[in-house]
């Protein structure tokens, strides 16, 4: 999971009410939960086409539909380095107002501050995150 590790960005895939797949590029953190990989990835501060994040078609397929695939590749016009790890799961929102949420939540946050210098001053704090709980991982490397 290196790959993972040192990818800055990945594409978040929900599936809309048409039944069309959408792509979105996220930043992530993640985690391992006994074993189990969990992504985390902020609704940030940065422009958004609506008001309230809640009300993003990714965050509305996510409820309607939480099965979610992330993608993360490197590419290189050398061949034999490229590379490409697809972690398929559950989505759902972390909400800071709620109490079953707020450690998770918390823990969540510090890790991605930890990797993105950029969310030191925004207010995640007040803002819900996306957690994808990874139950299938698929890859491919030109390495051997």
């Amino acid at each position: 999971m290196q790959l993972l590790s040192t990818a800055r960005r990945a594409v978040l895939a929900t599936l809309g009410g048409d039944g069309r797949p959408r792509l979105v590029p996220i930043a992530f953190a993640m985690a391992d939960e006994g074993g189990a990989v969990v992504l985390y990835s902020a609704l940030d501060e940065k422009p958004k086409t609506v008001s309230d994040v809640r009300q993003l078609a990714r965050v509305k397929d996510i409820a309607a539909r939480p099965a979610v695939s992330v993608l993360v590749d490197r590419w290189s016009e050398e061949w034999d380095e490229l590379a490409w790890i697809r972690l398929d799961g559950t989505a759902r929102l972390l909400e800071p107002a709620i109490a079953a949420d707020a450690a998770e939540h918390g823990l969540a946050l510090r890790l991605l501050r930890e990797r993105y210098p950029q969310y030191a001053s925004q207010r995640l704090h007040e803002r819900p995150v996306i957690r994808i709980a990874v139950e299938h991982v698929a890859r491919w490397s030109a390495e051997p």
